[in-house]
């Protein structure tokens, strides 16, 4: 870990497991995939995630994430692009007329829609990617042999944390698909509230500011 510059690796992993059990728009989108679709459908949108993490992971270490922090033309258009996107996903799901059974913007995609869709979401939003930017490099020492390597690891672990929570959060939506099956009009209304939470999502990512 010395030529890492890795410094208070324990304390790391307990922030991230904190920052990852906090519910956001993460833990809702898994919900909503896995709790409309099946559990499958939720770990393909959970991995999708994650794989935006590894986007993120990747851009602060080249220092792609510092333009978002000094570009306000920067963060500004990935917002919107990401707010859009939020929008868009939200109006689909209120608006969508298809039986509840296969309901939703990934309708018949099968999970690479939902992947996709997950990373999305996540590369999108500047905030995520500011926060990698300020949050890693708390963790390591730049005065390292390797510091780049550190930031690497540092990444791999609060993706390997968050996926984990991610994977029994699409299991939990799993058991409330079961459950909507059985009541195809409560899925309606679960579509309308999802659309609609997904929406709030957006017009707030709209409303951000760098800070």
């Amino acid at each position: 870990m010395d030529s890492l510059g890795i410094q208070h690796y324990d304390a790391f992993l307990l922030a991230c497991i904190a920052l990852n059990l906090t519910p956001g728009l993460d833990t809702f989108y898994i919900l909503t995939r896995s709790g409309r679709e099946g559990h499958a459908m939720g770990l393909a949108a959970a991995f999708g995630i994650n794989a935006g993490c590894l986007v993120h992971t990747a851009a602060a270490v080249l220092g792609i994430s510092a333009i978002l922090m000094t570009s306000a033309i920067a963060f500004s258009v990935l917002k919107y692009l990401g707010a859009a996107y939020l929008v868009w996903i939200g109006l689909h799901m209120l608006l969508s007329r298809h039986a509840t059974r296969q309901p939703t913007v990934t309708r018949g995609l099968g999970p690479g829609a939902a992947f996709r869709q997950g990373m999305l979401t996540n590369v999108l939003n500047p905030k995520v990617a500011l926060f990698y930017l300020a949050f890693l490099p708390q963790f390591v020492s730049m005065h390292a042999a390797h510091p780049q390597l550190g930031l690497i690891l540092l990444g791999l672990s609060f993706i390997g944390t968050g996926m984990t929570w991610s994977a029994a959060l699409a299991l939990l939506g799993g058991r409330i698909h079961r459950l909507l099956l059985a009541k195809p009009r409560l899925g309606q209304w679960m579509d309308r509230l999802c659309g609609t939470v997904l929406l709030g999502f957006g017009v707030k990512l709209a409303l951000q500011q760098r800070s």
